[in-house]
């Protein structure tokens, strides 16, 4: 993105509200906008009657949400609000801050960290111009469809926040995106990770050979097709795809258990793997996975995950990498990620700061997200000054 093309005025002034647990990489994004809003003042391409509104040593907003003993909480915004173009960055799913309730340390569930985001909304009283709340990994999005009598939490949270007066919802490969049907007079987007993805693959895989005949992609199971046919199209590779037999007639930890996995693709021998999927929960799934691509006499196995959680821990996924079954996981820095995950060899990380700064700064200025959300260019360009032969 080319700074010279947002001179125009922004919507209003930009702020930022990071919610607990967030703080890391809100302080990465709100460093890219100082420093690029610094570049624009210096260069004199805002116009002069809005420069003290436009460049701050911080776009970042002092909130909190004290409770009290019982656990009960109130949100509180320690600065004006009125007028601004509102950001909320809000990750629902970290386990990793925890508040006292009766006297007992107990750890932030994700119904917690949403009540603590309606609460700040509530706290703006209606006086910010615009409210956008980027939620990377999209609350209850695992419960996004109704297949019995149960309730449709996620299309429930959209409207509960629109009907606060959000503006606009930013997620994050949703785990499906035409949720946002619940909201059809609101703006909701679902933004792939493909780009930040397939860069980090490539640098932290120097030996990756991208050609049909050494790489292929695959989907853990149906739902994930769409997301992997980015990657199939971009990198001109082949798709496999396995489907998932369950056991319907019982439930173990809210789900149905996978009795198997089974494949439908081209002979995998020799061939390099890469799995994508928008979610690692326990992770039995993928290393079941990778078991049986390693009983086809699969190559190495690299697994692109958007949001890592691993429910269960991380021994499963040391006792793979030690087998040979995995040779990376990749997954991104939008949610929590436990400390000890970041010591191990299997593990990258990809950083997405920089990204949600852009769409920032693209929203405020009234600008198109279009480039932003279409990686295309991006992608074909990264992959020809690596040297690879890639078909536009």
């Amino acid at each position: 993105m080319i700074l010279e093309e947002l001179h125009n005025l922004p919507a209003g002034e930009l702020a930022l509200i990071a919610m607990h647990g967030t703080e890391d990489i809100a302080n990465s994004i709100n460093n890219y906008l100082v420093h690029w809003r610094q570049d624009v003042v210096s260069k004199g391409l805002i116009n002069e009657a809005i420069v003290e509104d436009y460049n701050k040593d911080t776009y970042l907003v002092d909130v909190r949400c004290p409770r009290f003993g019982s656990g009960e909480a109130k949100g509180l915004i320690n600065q004006s609000v009125r007028g601004n173009d509102l950001y909320i960055i809000s990750d629902c799913f970290n386990y990793g801050v925890t508040y006292r309730m009766y006297g007992k340390e107990v750890p932030m569930s994700p119904d917690d960290h949403y009540a603590d985001l309606k609460r700040i909304i509530a706290a703006t009283y209606g006086k910010a111009r615009r409210i956008t709340v980027i939620m990377p990994m999209l609350y209850e999005s695992r419960q996004h469809r109704r297949s019995s009598r149960e309730s449709l939490d996620c299309a429930l949270a959209l409207q509960e926040l629109t009907a606060m007066g959000v503006d606009n919802i930013i997620t994050f490969d949703a785990h499906d995106a035409r949720v946002q049907n619940a909201i059809p007079t609101h703006s909701f987007e679902s933004i792939p990770s493909t780009y930040q993805m397939i860069k980090a693959l490539i640098n932290n895989t120097p030996d990756l050979k991208i050609h049909k005949d050494n790489l292929m992609v695959v989907s853990p199971d149906e739902g994930g097709i769409n997301r992997c046919l980015y990657y199939s199209n971009f990198l001109s590779i082949d798709l496999g795809m396995f489907y998932k037999r369950r056991d319907y007639s019982v439930i173990v930890n809210g789900r149905n258990p996978i009795v198997s996995h089974e494949f439908l693709g081209s002979n995998v021998e020799g061939k390099d793997m890469i799995i994508v999927d928008d979610m690692i929960s326990s992770g039995d799934s993928i290393i079941d996975i990778a078991k049986q691509l390693k009983q086809r006499k699969a190559g190495r196995i690299f697994v692109c995950v958007t949001f890592g959680l691993f429910v269960e821990g991380l021994k499963v996924f040391d006792e793979a990498y030690e087998q040979g079954l995995i040779e990376k996981v990749f997954t991104t820095n939008l949610i929590y990620r436990m400390p000890e995950l970041k010591t191990r060899p299997w593990y990258c990380e990809v950083d997405m700061s920089k990204y949600i700064a852009y769409i920032i700064n693209t929203l405020n200025h009234e600008k198109t997200l279009g480039e932003l959300l279409d990686p295309s260019n991006r992608v074909f360009k990264f992959l020809e000054k690596h040297g690879y032969d890639v078909k536009r």
